[in-house]
């Protein structure tokens, strides 16, 4: 039998929760190893505000360990999430993966597949929707990853505490993906399996057009990871056991 495929997202790794730190280095030691691809669908870290995060030690260990699963073989892919969405050439490099676009449509055992993070069909969010396409213009990252580390790191902790008062105010359906904008993503691309991250509502949805996975979040040592082998597609706890879905 092959070895598994394995996809995970929405760590949000930080030296605030070691205990989910801890957890990522013994998925990495164990259901990691016997992968022969891993792919990260955003957010791995809690935020990254450019590839000098790497000159922080934490950072630099995460990084580490994961060129460290590279080396013994496994195929890594990152695709950017919306706390950590400027990843450049030296993080790929030091981490050994390769970046992808969001969304990226690909092919295990011949059958096409679309993976992305998931915050693009958050499409009833509309003030988080303008942010979003503000944050991601080329030239705005540009400007941004100019000006200082300190600097950025205080407007990033700005935003977080921001956001998390106004996802407080927002109802809950909002936050969600929205139907229509998940059928139309999937049509032009012509799939029938969409993964994706982002809601922190790991589930199955059986859809007219196909399938929609819903990766897991992680959170103070709890977490899940979603395995593709030959045609079987399951769920996973990091405990081992079967998520019930």
């Amino acid at each position: 039998m092959p070895s598994p495929i394995l996809f995970i997202s929405d760590l949000h790794l930080s030296p605030e929760d070691p205990a989910t730190t801890a957890a990522f280095h013994a998925f990495l030691q164990g259901p990691a190893r016997a992968a022969s691809t891993l792919y990260i669908l955003g957010d791995l870290f809690e935020f990254w505000i450019g590839d000098d995060s790497l000159d922080e030690a934490f950072n630099a260990e995460i990084v580490t360990e994961i060129a460290q699963l590279a080396d013994q073989g496994v195929k890594i892919f990152f695709l950017a999430g919306n706390r950590d969405f400027l990843p450049g050439a030296r993080f790929a490099a030091a981490a050994k993966l390769s970046i992808l676009p969001d969304p990226s449509l690909i092919h295990i055992h011949g059958q096409p597949l679309l993976i992305a993070h998931g915050d693009a069909l958050c499409t009833d969010d509309l003030a988080y929707q303008r942010f979003r396409r503000i944050v991601r213009h080329p030239l705005v990252q540009a400007l941004f990853l100019a000006l200082p580390r300190r600097w950025r790191q205080g407007q990033v902790e700005k935003l977080r505490q921001r956001s998390k008062a106004s996802n407080q105010m927002k109802r809950s359906e909002i936050m969600d993906v929205n139907g229509l904008a998940v059928e139309q993503l999937m049509a032009q691309h012509h799939v029938q399996t969409l993964i994706h991250g982002h809601t922190h509502r790991p589930a199955l949805h059986t859809l007219a057009c196909g399938q929609r996975w819903v990766l897991p979040d992680w959170y103070q040592g709890q977490g899940g990871y979603l395995s593709v082998q030959e045609q079987n597609i399951s769920m996973h706890l990091l405990d081992g056991s079967a998520l019930e879905l």
